[in-house]
């Protein structure tokens, strides 16, 4: 019985820790992205609301700096960035993880040609809003703010053959309606590195 009893508040504890993570998530499908402020690696405060204003697309993608996953597609990343500068789309990077330096951020975006805003989340509260749980992750925003993606960057690390968000990009800068079947792809690799805050402590490491 105290076997059974210990194993149920395990389980009691583990469940509360996680809906603490859910009810954070406050960025919804075919919603509007509520604004948020966040610093970059020079310690300049940016509005999401401000660095959106105006685009007809928006993405917002969580990056890393130490995640073989992600480090594999950052000319990818640098390739979509400079094929739609042009069209009215901001990028705009967020690196979540707490084993991540300003610094290593500076460095990796010098060496990768990233010339979009990237900003730290230093308690991955953005994260925790958004959902987000992987690197590399997007959200597609259309003109209003308004989430139409949400997901993988394509289908594979090394050879991708289906480009998940170049194609709902074209849709979004288009004015054109994403059918629902495309609207979520699941996002593989790294895990983001969270920070250990008051509401978790009784999480395992």
């Amino acid at each position: 019985m105290k076997l059974l009893t210990g194993i149920l508040a395990v389980i009691s504890v583990f469940s509360l820790a996680f809906s603490i993570i859910a009810d954070t998530d406050t960025v919804k499908m075919d919603k509007e992205v509520p604004n948020f402020t966040l610093k970059d690696a020079t310690d300049k405060e940016h509005s999401f609301k401000d660095l959106s204003h105006e685009k007809k697309a928006t993405v917002v993608m969580f990056i890393s700096t130490q995640c073989p996953v992600f480090n594999d597609y950052n000319e990818r990343i640098v390739t979509l960035y400079n094929d739609y500068k042009d069209q009215s789309v901001q990028f705009i990077g967020i690196n979540s993880n707490r084993n991540e330096s300003v610094e290593e951020i500076v460095e990796h975006n010098k060496t990768n040609k990233f010339d979009f805003v990237v900003l730290k989340d230093l308690r991955n509260e953005i994260a925790d809003r958004f959902g987000a749980r992987r690197t590399p992750e997007v959200y597609l925003l259309d003109e209003k703010r308004i989430l139409r993606y949400r997901g993988a960057i394509d289908n594979s690390q090394k050879n991708p053959e289906t480009h998940y968000l170049r194609e709902t990009l074209d849709l979004v800068v288009a004015g054109k309606e994403i059918s629902e079947d495309r609207k979520k792809t699941k996002a593989f690799g790294c895990t983001i590195k969270r920070v250990r805050k008051k509401q978790d402590r009784s999480r395992t490491p």
